[in-house]
């Protein structure tokens, strides 16, 4: 019999329940991924500074298909979790490992000035593709954008959402051809 080789799916937790769902998952031994943001919130007359999803709903799972769908299934009625479906094939939407690994290195860069993009202008997928060389993202690759000032990597997750990383200095990106 051959064995499944694990992806990343991108799932729904239904009202916002990301976090929850994402303990649940590593419960049973499936590694998961919630984009993170950090945000400034006054509490109580005092300033502070919280870790929320980006996204409210959307996490990913790595696992097989049929381990995930027997997760769903066991959750009975009261699901909290649903696939993201690719509206072409009409599979479970999967990301590839490189991307995947991209954009995970930038979501857990410890900034405040990472910036999510959900519906990404198509103005921003004119910049050339690069790689960054050095620093804590080396060997990234994305595209090079100007948001807020500043020149930035673009990491796309087609059809589910984008970040963009702090500031890249010229001489730590290279440019690659579009494949």
């Amino acid at each position: 019999m051959d064995e499944v080789p694990c992806q990343w799916f991108a799932l729904r937790a239904t009202y916002n329940r990301s976090l929850k769902v994402q303990a649940a998952l590593q419960a049973v031994g499936i590694r998961t991924f919630v984009p993170m943001r950090r945000v400034r919130r006054k509490i109580r007359g005092r300033e502070r500074v919280l870790t929320l999803p980006a996204v409210g709903n959307l996490l990913f799972a790595f696992s097989t298909q049929q381990r995930l769908y027997e997760y769903i299934l066991s959750e009975g009625d009261q699901s909290m979790t649903r696939f993201i479906w690719d509206r072409v094939s009409r599979l479970p939407l999967t990301v590839p490992d490189k991307q995947m690994e991209d954009f995970m290195r930038v979501c857990a860069e410890p900034s405040e000035d990472l910036v999510y993009v959900k519906t990404p202008d198509p103005k921003l997928f004119q910049g050339a593709r690069v790689r960054v060389l050095r620093g804590a993202l080396q060997g990234v690759e994305g595209r090079v954008v100007r948001i807020r000032k500043s020149r930035r990597v673009l990491v796309d997750l087609p059809g589910l959402l984008s970040v963009a990383s702090t500031y890249v200095p010229v001489g730590d990106l290279q440019v690659i051809s579009d494949d």
